[in-house]
């Protein structure tokens, strides 16, 4: 059965005798009704993982080694996963989805924080105002079942970008943290990496 995270919230994965292994990270969004005259583009998020230590900084200086988004599709352990860029957010159910297999991710990443930004959000003058319906959710890879889901339902007008969850060890367990932090510059992934360097 799925547990519905509230902000802030934080869930085990890894409890002992659960034997959790891979996880699918999905992410989801709509795009809100526009009104008839709007001649806005189409507005193209983008999801990514961004690894970092224990110390909160980026695990190296390589994006190649920190960073897993629609220009770096897989992590060179293997062990992160992305499916791909979807250009539109059209459609039910996840729109991104990334692959966490958390027995093969290296020993100095201590973090996984997962972001979703506008892609050229400044130039189109975009913002998460104009999105609605913003989720993510984990499955158990083996058995196909939800494990949790965290619907984002605030607004974030004039907001580029969000932080929304990330996936962490503690005490050589692997947790789920729900955290919708709104980024207001984020048109350009590197804002958000900033600041973990």
């Amino acid at each position: 059965m799925s547990i519905n995270l509230q902000k802030g919230q934080k869930i085990d994965l890894t409890k002992p005798g659960q034997g959790l292994k891979g996880v699918m990270v999905g992410l989801g969004w709509d795009e809100a009704k526009r009104s008839f005259f709007s001649r806005s583009q189409t507005i193209d998020c983008d999801a990514s993982v961004i690894l970092l230590g224990e110390d909160g900084k980026l695990v190296s200086r390589r994006e190649k080694e920190y960073l897993v988004y629609f220009g770096n599709l897989r992590h060179s352990s293997g062990a992160i996963i992305h499916q791909g860029d979807n250009l539109t957010g059209e459609g039910d159910g996840d729109d991104e989805e990334i692959m966490v297999n958390l027995p093969l991710v290296p020993q100095n990443i201590a973090r996984l924080v997962f972001v979703v930004n506008i892609y050229d959000a400044g130039n189109k003058k975009q913002h998460f105002g104009m999105i609605q319906n913003a989720f993510i959710r984990l499955v158990n890879m083996d058995t196909m079942q939800e494990i949790c889901r965290y619907d984002l339902s605030e607004k974030y007008d004039g907001m580029e970008g969000l932080i929304v969850a990330e996936i962490y060890r503690y005490g050589g367990e692997w947790k789920f943290n729900a955290i919708g932090q709104p980024v207001q510059r984020a048109g350009n992934l590197d804002y958000i990496v900033s600041n973990y360097r």
